[in-house]
């Protein structure tokens, strides 16, 4: 198969983590006699500086014209701890997500029996937990309608019955392919918005009998990640709640640098980890570049490459189970690996297996 990718490192530890999932994907595309191509593009802090825009239209462009777009992270310190900045980094992200319309975020959250021990929860709450949040990712109060003065500021809370029923459309999918088990998450006892999400989900729910369908305020919802995660097969929910029980759920494995996701729609799908730029740790050959690798697996999935997603999930596998780890997940006494010592060990790995 032959694939153009368009490779967006961003900021902070972004491009040394980039360098380790490419890594992987072309030993997949060695082994397995792929052409992965990659053009690499700005985007974040990165782009601010160099163009003054956290998502140029050139790359815009780059990856609109890719089959899919390899992403990493962005952020800076300069722009968080400044409240007048007008333009950020994150904001490239959702002007990527808009332009792309990438409408549907896709965030699995497993466990590995071999690092339950690093989550802040109970092992018995945790071992075996494996959920997938669906969250919807260019509507609600990111995008609707903003004002803010001195004395007063709004952000609305829009959505569309079109917007809602394709984001559900996923979550179904998404679930029949599982567990056949959804959980819609909303606030419809005080938000107008999620009681549409809620009339909307009702409506669908007999066109898939297949599907046990429950309903759950984001309240509540919270508090069951915590207390009973292996509860949760596939959850939807809408962009801004997704954002928090994304960041929550990210936890439970006890490292967020685990953890990978999709985000797909009309327009070219991207691939990321779930986890931030880190600027702290830029450089330092410490940041953890599995979330980024398995990102890789989810791509080659998306595109039906089965056998190859699961080598590279199973060469995880393999690192974790041979203690070859970055120190935020290292077991007590163990070696010491970098985010290149990982990386490596991973490509070896698949070249030999």
């Amino acid at each position: 198969m032959k694939l153009k990718i368009a490779v967006l490192p961003g900021d902070g530890i972004g491009p040394e983590i980039m360098k380790q999932g490419v890594a992987v994907m072309d030993a997949i595309a060695e082994k397995f006699n792929h052409e992965f191509s990659y053009e690499e593009a700005l985007c974040g802090a990165h782009a601010i500086d160099e163009v003054g825009d956290p998502f140029p239209e050139k790359t815009f462009e780059i990856c609109k014209n890719a089959d899919a777009v390899l992403f990493a992270a962005v952020g800076d310190p300069k722009f968080d701890n400044d409240p007048t900045a007008k333009v950020r980094p994150e904001q490239g992200l959702l002007a990527m997500r808009k332009k792309l319309g990438l409408f549907a975020n896709i965030r699995p959250m497993q466990t590995f029996d071999c690092l339950v021990h690093k989550s802040p929860l109970k092992e018995e709450l945790v071992r075996g937990a494996d959920f997938v949040c669906i969250r919807e990712l260019t509507g609600g109060m990111y995008f609707g309608e903003k004002y803010q003065d001195n004395d007063k500021a709004y952000d609305t809370d829009l959505y569309t019955r079109p917007e809602i029923e394709r984001i559900l459309k996923v979550g179904f999918a998404y679930a029949r392919k599982r567990n056949h088990h959804l959980t819609v998450i909303d606030k419809a006892n005080v938000l107008a918005s999620s009681r549409l999400w809620r009339q909307v989900a009702k409506e669908m729910e007999p066109q898939y009998p297949d599907v046990t369908v429950d309903y759950m305020y984001v309240d509540n919802a919270s508090m069951r990640m915590i207390s009973e995660p292996k509860f949760f097969d596939v959850m939807v929910t809408e962009n801004t709640f997704g954002d928090i029980l994304t960041d929550e759920s990210s936890c439970i494995s006890g490292s967020m640098g685990l953890l990978p996701s999709a985000s797909t729609g009309e327009s070219t799908p991207v691939f990321e980890p779930v986890h931030g730029s880190w600027p702290q740790a830029a450089g330092k050959n410490l940041a953890n570049p599995i979330a980024q690798i398995l990102s890789v697996a989810m791509m080659l999935e998306y595109f039906d490459l089965k056998e190859e997603g699961a080598l590279v999930r199973k060469a995880v596998d393999a690192s974790l189970d041979a203690n070859v780890r970055t120190p935020e997940i290292q077991v007590e006494g163990g070696a010491q690996y970098g985010t290149k010592e990982v990386g490596a060990w991973i490509v070896d790995y698949i070249k030999n297996h």
